[in-house]
């Protein structure tokens, strides 16, 4: 997928910025779509989630060369401490996560779970509507990322984890929830 809007309406700053994301989540999709997942939920959970939280820090970064808006560089730069902390902590969590198996009728039927919550989070960072505000663009993006990983997250949680990475879910679930609802209400505003 490659954003290309080249419209005589949209300035040379904003393609810029749309071609940037367009690489942004073609990695994350790629990185995401094709980790090596083993028999365990835990395990699987973190090495599809690190590129998922990696592709956040990397939007926000992006949509930091370029906005004057303050709380758009409050929100960005708070996602960007958050996931940081939030990878360290899932790479702290590995090796005990990698030794909490599943078994298999389990690890299929999260999988089901987790490839549609994707297939919905990819589809609509794909789709959002892009303007010649950086600002609302980056909002339309980030909204459904961080609602792809709060759905993630979880649908982890209903399964049997290893308990290092309970908490590292029930953050992430918090913190994005929490972030949705200042984006929503940031972007009925910038909207008007």
């Amino acid at each position: 997928m490659e954003k290309t809007n080249t419209q005589s309406s949209f300035s040379h700053n904003t393609n810029e910025y749309l071609n940037a994301y367009a690489c942004i989540l073609k990695e994350m999709i790629c990185c995401m779509t094709k980790a090596e997942l083993t028999n365990s939920i835990s395990h699987n959970f973190i090495v599809q989630m690190i590129p998922h939280h990696k592709a956040a820090i990397q939007m926000s970064r992006n949509v930091l060369k370029y906005t004057t808006d303050c709380d758009i560089e409050c929100i960005a730069s708070n996602i960007i401490t958050e996931q940081t902390q939030s990878i360290c902590d899932m790479e702290k969590a590995m090796p005990c996560c990698c030794q909490k198996f599943n078994a298999q009728r389990d690890l299929c039927a999260y999988q089901k779970q987790v490839d549609k919550i994707f297939q919905t989070m990819f589809h609509c960072m794909e789709t959002a509507e892009a303007c010649n505000s950086i600002d609302c663009n980056f909002l339309r993006e980030m909204i459904p990322h961080h609602e792809g990983a709060v759905a993630f997250a979880e649908t982890t949680l209903q399964y049997c984890i290893c308990p290092e990475l309970k908490p590292i879910l029930d953050s992430i679930i918090v913190s994005q929830k929490k972030g949705v609802c200042q984006m929503k209400e940031l972007l009925c505003r910038l909207s008007r």
